[in-house]
């Protein structure tokens, strides 16, 4: 949805799977407007509603194979084309995507310049962080049920911390997904590290401490250094992160940049992330 707004080519959207998601202003008008259709979820697409549609494409991606619906829908004549960002390491990789959606709208120049601007901001934040004189230490994750879930150290997330001029507790790890570690692992390793980085869907140090007073015993707790992305909603209570963050890199770089140096970026306004509260 990014790509398509940034292009000028909203107006080709549809259908899409989950609408309350989407927070974009201007998407979110389209949707009020009765000008995109509820398709469901990704796995389990409505088929019928699809196909009525007529679309000349659907753009889809599939975790673990190709996903039931699809099949029906390659039955019906309507071309399925796989968009595989998610599967970038690299965060400007993520990004570049959008020169896939230029090249299928049309737009190539405009899909190239874009690129080319949000790369040029990303290794500007990334050479200004590399001149704060700390390097501060990151955590990352938090637990979901008995296990605690963080980026492996080759993933896209680690790559953000790394390109912040932070040192990532989980860096050593050649995992492009997530760990899945026990909370005494974790706290072993992590229960200095200077700041906590994107602790789940956690909004404030109350319900922190509720879920699990665990939490309470790393410093970064202790020291109110958690931030979260939990807490910047679109109006049907999509995570903003999710939705932009992937296309904007350099806007997460530089939420990143903002909090884990001090006084590097005074004069900026964190779009994704913002303080436990």
């Amino acid at each position: 949805i990014p790509a398509l707004e940034v292009l000028g080519q909203i107006e080709k959207l549809i259908g899409f799977p989950g609408l309350d998601y989407i927070s974009s202003d201007i998407t979110r008008d389209r949707i009020n407007r009765g000008l995109i259709t509820e398709l469901g979820a990704n796995e389990q697409l409505n088929t019928e509603r699809t196909i009525a549609l007529e679309p000349d494409v659907l753009i889809g991606y599939g975790v673990s194979g190709t996903p039931r619906s699809y099949q029906t829908l390659k039955s019906a004549n309507i071309p399925v084309i796989y968009n595989g960002d998610w599967m970038e390491h690299n965060p400007l990789g993520k990004a570049e995507w959008i020169k896939f959606f230029g090249l299928l709208l049309g737009q190539e120049e405009k899909a190239d310049a874009l690129f080319s601007e949000i790369e040029a901001a990303y290794l500007d934040a990334k050479n200004l962080s590399a001149k704060a004189n700390k390097i501060p230490t990151v955590m990352s994750g938090a637990l979901y049920r008995d296990i605690w879930y963080t980026p492996g150290g080759a993933s896209w997330g680690a790559q953000l911390i790394r390109d912040a001029h932070a040192k990532y507790i989980w860096e050593d790890t050649s995992d492009t997904g997530s760990l899945s570690l026990s909370l005494e692992a974790v706290l072993q390793k992590a229960a200095s590290a200077d700041f906590w980085v994107s602790p789940s869907q956690f909004t404030s140090y109350r319900d922190m401490e509720e879920s699990n007073p665990h939490y309470t015993q790393f410093d970064a707790f202790k020291n109110k250094k958690v931030i979260t992305y939990a807490t910047s909603l679109g109006p049907t209570g999509g995570y903003l992160y999710f939705e932009l963050g992937p296309a904007r890199p350099d806007l997460v770089l530089k939420d990143l940049i903002y909090y884990l140096h001090p006084g590097l970026l005074a004069d900026y306004e964190p779009v994704f992330f913002k303080p436990v509260r």
